[in-house]
């Protein structure tokens, strides 16, 4: 946009610059983010995963918000994931102990994002699932979506919402095998492939 000086018609100024956010990496990392399952844990897994943009590219600048219940289906009620030192002001970090079932992790500079959590257990009619929220530069307004677990098919085919949704589609939301205890779960922002993201009203 070119603002035009209209008392001298023959001079074009130039738009004033703006600084625009939000910018995530001010205030939102701490340590400890990604490690949900308190240490030591035998239930623990790993998820891990890439953010991409509607062209394909990795987002090195995305956050990824994980919710979720903890192995026999409660939504956890304990404080502390975020501590911070009462003399500096600074996080702390998780205790290591309490599981709280929340995490926020961002994407390095090659878009990949981890976690260690423990696997959810079902609630109501609902197979097991991690509830996500991604923030990234572009979006005005966050995107929820879930991470659904394979392993248990028949939980998978009666969900509610994986029901609505055709094959391809439901594949966005079920993360995949992995050695060991790991899962993947990429999350499309646009494009072939793009992730179904929930919208709540």
């Amino acid at each position: 946009m070119t603002k035009i000086d209209t008392t001298r018609p023959e001079t074009v100024l130039p738009t004033p610059s703006h600084t625009v956010g939000p910018f995530y990496g001010h205030a939102l990392p701490f340590p400890g983010g990604g490690d949900i399952a308190p240490l030591g844990h035998p239930d623990t897994i790993a998820l891990q995963g890439y953010v991409y943009d509607g062209e394909g590219a990795p987002l090195p600048d995305a956050f990824v918000e994980l919710w979720g219940a903890d192995p026999d289906g409660r939504v956890p009620q304990v404080h502390g994931s975020m501590r911070r030192d009462p003399a500096t002001g600074g996080f702390l970090g998780r205790n290591g102990v309490e599981f709280t079932g929340w995490g926020r992790v961002q994407t390095d500079a090659d878009g990949h994002w981890s976690a260690r959590t423990l696997r959810p257990g079902a609630r109501g009619n609902s197979a097991p699932y991690l509830s996500v929220c991604v923030f990234a530069r572009g979006l005005l307004v966050h995107l929820y979506t879930r991470i659904y677990l394979p392993g248990d098919e028949a939980a998978l085919a009666a969900d509610p919402l994986l029901e609505r949704l055709d094959p391809a589609r439901r594949a966005t939301l079920i993360a995949t095998d992995g050695p060991l205890g790991t899962y993947r779960f990429d999350i499309r922002l646009q494009g072939e492939g793009e992730t179904v993201f929930l919208e709540f009203q």
